[in-house]
């Protein structure tokens, strides 16, 4: 049978930008397996808005992280790529985190060059490590890794520091040093994006940012340039904010939900979406 790992692997190869939607939770999760997704991504910025309340400025922590992994991987069937942060403290602390990861349920792990605490990647007043020590985590991540399938994503935040050249250099050696795909994040204009794909040996991730700073493409175009996979992080998590945030300040307002009844999922609905009936089942069958 075919490790979720090596499906992912599978996917990226494709280079034909599959869709992969991020989730917080694992009620999220279950509706975008539902959907017909074949791969989905855990944020750490998503974590940390919904779990902690707090922005993604590098507070959650790798035991935090490796919890929703297990809740949401228990969940579902699909792979699943994790945002790994900056590893959580040197090469050694990188290895221990990948194969806390993978134990877990993880698939892939995404490890960036910024210096701790980071910052989401579309925050002003990032700072980046050197190149070496980045390479460093790179090796330990793949020495970790039970699975040689497990995928090493290595982004690097290198655009908001030192521009376009500097991020591709180090995009180039991150390769070298045994990433299955890189991700270089925040690119600010088409031609950028088409280097990155074009240019770089390993597929790609895109990541789009609602606000952020990457320009929205179709995903024909992406697929056109050859993406590995196109990231929407947080779109659940930020329609979810906005559906919550109308309906109760509606119920604060009028004390009714009469007036918003279509922006609730029904009871079957909800029932659905945690997959009641085969909790049913189950029951049933050891009664």
């Amino acid at each position: 049978m075919t490790t979720k790992a090596a499906r992912l692997k599978t996917i990226f190869a494709r280079r034909d930008a599959a869709l992969m939607p991020g989730t917080p939770n694992a009620l999220f999760a279950n509706v975008i397996e539902n959907l017909g997704y074949e791969c989905a991504y855990i944020s750490g910025a998503g974590v940390t808005n919904m779990y902690l309340g707090a922005p993604d400025v590098g507070l959650i922590t790798m035991s935090e992280m490796t919890d929703h992994i297990s809740a949401i991987s228990d969940a579902i069937d699909i792979p699943l790529l994790v945002d790994g942060d900056t590893g959580f403290g040197n090469a050694i602390n990188v290895g221990r985190t990948v194969r806390s990861y993978e134990r877990a349920g993880a698939s892939g792990i995404q490890l960036e060059d910024q210096v701790f605490p980071k910052k989401c990647g579309h925050f002003a007043g990032k700072a980046v490590v050197s190149t070496d020590e980045m390479l460093q985590k790179i090796r330990a991540a793949a020495d970790a890794r039970q699975d040689d399938d497990f995928q090493i994503v290595a982004r690097t935040d290198a655009i908001a520091v030192h521009g376009i050249e500097e991020a591709l250099e180090r995009a180039h050696k991150f390769i070298e040093a045994g990433a299955d795909v890189t991700f270089v994040e925040a690119p600010e204009t088409r031609e950028d994006l088409a280097r990155i794909a074009s240019e770089l040996p390993v597929p790609q991730i895109f990541n789009y940012v609602f606000g952020g700073k990457t320009p929205a493409q179709s995903h024909d175009d992406l697929k056109q340039m050859n993406f590995g996979a196109a990231l929407f992080a947080n779109a659940a998590l930020q329609a979810a904010l906005r559906s919550v945030t109308d309906v109760l300040g509606t119920l604060k307002e009028t004390g009714s939900l009469e007036s918003v009844r279509d922006q609730l999922a029904s009871f079957e609905e909800r029932q659905n979406s945690v997959r009641k009936d085969a909790h049913d089942a189950l029951e049933k069958r050891y009664a």
